[in-house]
């Protein structure tokens, strides 16, 4: 919640914020940096921060076009808060003209990171309309037809840049292989004619015509048809993805929408089955049928066996999320903890979407067969299970940059509707469109991280990292619904990338227990999705409570393993190097002739 001055975040301490054009804001006595873009909109020097867990603490506010910041007065426990505007759900007032009682007139700030802030102001020098005016204004942009910060933010980074880490055409080509012919890259949907919320680059079956193509999307909601997400580099088999077939109560059918699954099997010579992996609890597909979509039926779809993995949908994952966070923060009892926990169901959710991707990578490594994943539009659940089943499968994918790639293919060009689930800018904070579908996503990586801890070449601040700016709107990566949405407000170009500004310095997100990608005992991974080895991410839900954060600052500790280790390196190829030369002049020695 607050840092002391010590505290080590990826949003607090930002030690790569410095540019040619920064400049320093003194808050007390003590600088912050303020980023290329950031300006100073309100200053407040006789604010209380209400801490839940050391009490009030008198200090400045500063408000920017980016951030809140405060600084508490006290030198010997400094406390500051920092926290930028991106991260706020929801402004409340507290108090009227007629409340009594010290620190009963303020601010309540809700934050979409799982804590909450209060601040009181004195009645009588009118501070909290100006500040409660500017947070909504720069909070929430979009409600005020204004930009996000991320058009203003200009911080040049060295290349490469960030935006240009994902090539479609370059990563179709490395899944599919030179010798793949059962499959091409199309560009029907340059125009995003076809599917608007799909990339303009598709991989489909070799003989799968155009027009076949067109009418496969009428009988998909929302024109999602089933395209390529990722091959089986030995057995051909392939995830594909989509969204519900547009059944409906009558039962329709569609003679091309079942030629092409059939296509997309008969793509895989060393199995004469397909699965498809439909994420909803069958009871909520059936429902559906209602509203017109549904599910393929076993008996119409050929040589096809239908699996629902009983995920549950946005509004359920919205309200576990919820309470989550009352368990969380400010998590002063200890009474109840592990029962509210359970109660909350997030450990559960978490389970069932890992098992999803277990039951994927068992049908393409063990049987060899191919699967078609859909939940009902195909950009939730379903990126949910191909992202975590590829990252299980392809060792590329737990690279830094490979993860990139992955969220870049199948998060954002696949049209999961950051704007909407995470409602960047918008002060709408009770928006039914709301959902921690990335966030579960990226729990789902961090429990492989915790079961394969030489697996993974990034850390666990590399995830918080991302997490963190996916709500701080600095960055133009999570910004926008769907690639057609980001190339016509030209993000690459009006934004900067939070892959450039990340691997500008990702000495400091390397996984020092790496094992690189040849360790054979982990080409493919299989986690226990199991309840028993499930366990509570308190280093992101819980951080801000400092009876649970580490005591440790890990991130330093994980720097100084990794200096240490190029120095054990260096060490051992100067001995190897030494070793060399001696063996060599002995074998002199022993091959010159004798006189």
């Amino acid at each position: 919640m607050d840092k002391r001055a010590n505290s080590s975040n990826s949003l607090d301490s930002d030690s790569k914020s410095s540019s040619l054009n920064s400049k320093h804001e003194t808050a007390g006595d003590q600088p912050f940096i303020y980023l290329s873009g950031e300006k100073m909109q309100d200053v407040k020097n006789d604010v209380t921060y209400i801490c839940p867990y050391s009490g009030p603490s008198r200090g400045t506010l500063t408000i920017t076009n980016y951030r809140l910041h405060f600084k508490s007065n006290e030198k010997e426990a400094l406390i500051v808060v920092d926290v930028p505007l991106g991260v706020v759900s929801r402004i409340e007032k507290v108090g009227g003209a007629t409340s009594r009682g010290e620190n009963s007139y303020g601010i309540d700030i809700f934050c979409k990171d799982m804590r909450n802030l209060r601040f009181a102001h004195k009645q009588e020098n009118h501070s909290r309309r100006t500040v409660f005016e500017k947070l909504q204004q720069f909070a929430f942009p979009i409600s005020s037809n204004e930009k996000l910060f991320a058009f203003y933010y200009t911080e040049k980074f060295s290349q490469p840049d960030g935006w240009s880490i994902y090539e479609p055409v370059a990563e179709l080509t490395r899944i599919m292989g030179r010798n793949n012919d059962a499959w091409k890259i199309t560009r029907i949907n340059e125009k995003y004619t076809i599917c608007e919320s799909y990339p303009s680059v598709w991989a489909v079956p070799r003989n799968a015509k155009d027009e076949l193509l067109k009418h496969v999307a009428t009988f998909r909601s929302r024109g999602r048809l089933p395209v390529l997400s990722w091959i089986h580099p030995s057995s051909s088999a392939t995830i594909t993805r989509c969204s519900q077939p547009l059944v409906g109560v009558s039962g329709k059918r569609s003679a091309e929408d079942e030629s092409y699954i059939n296509l997309i099997m008969e793509a895989n010579a060393h199995c004469d089955k397909l699965s498809i992996m439909d994420a909803r609890p069958q009871a909520n597909a059936i429902a559906n049928k209602a509203r017109g979509g549904g599910f393929e039926s076993e008996e119409v779809y050929s040589n096809v066996e239908l699996v629902f993995l009983d995920i549950h949908n946005i509004h359920v994952m919205r309200e576990s999320l919820r309470k989550l966070k009352e368990v969380c923060f400010p998590a002063n009892d200890d009474q109840k903890w592990l029962s509210t926990v359970e109660n909350s169901l997030w450990l559960k959710h978490i389970k069932g979407i890992l098992a999803g991707a277990v039951r994927i990578v068992d049908r393409i490594e063990n049987m060899r067969m191919s699967v078609v994943v859909h939940c009902s539009d195909g950009w939730d659940r379903t990126a949910q299970l191909t992202a975590l089943a590829m990252l299980l499968l392809d060792p590329y994918y737990r690279t830094m940059k490979g993860f990139e790639v992955l969220i870049e293919k199948e998060w954002l060009s696949f049209g999961h509707k950051f704007q909407q689930r995470i409602g960047h800018g918008d002060s709408h904070h009770s928006d039914a469109d709301r959902s921690p579908v990335f966030l579960q996503f990226i729990d789902c990586v961090w429990q492989v991280s915790r079961q394969f801890p030489h697996a993974l070449e990034f850390n666990e601040h590399f995830l918080i990292t991302i997490l963190d700016h996916l709500y701080s709107c600095r960055f133009g990566t999570f910004l926008c619904n769907t690639e057609k949405e980001r190339v016509t407000e030209d993000l690459k170009h009006k934004t900067v990338s939070l892959w450039s500004w990340m691997n500008a310095s990702h000495e400091q997100y390397i996984n020092p227990l790496y094992g690189g990608r040849t360790n054979t005992a982990q080409i493919v991974l299989k986690p226990v999705a199991s309840m028993r080895h499930v366990k509570l991410w308190k280093g992101l839900y819980c951080r801000w409570n400092p009876s649970m954060r580490a005591q440790d600052p890990i991130y330093q500790r994980i720097r100084e393993l990794l200096t240490l280790q190029e120095q054990l390196q260096r060490q051992v190829d100067e001995i190897r190097f030494e070793a060399n030369n001696r063996n060599q002049q002995n074998n002199t020695r022993l091959a010159s002739p004798m006189h």
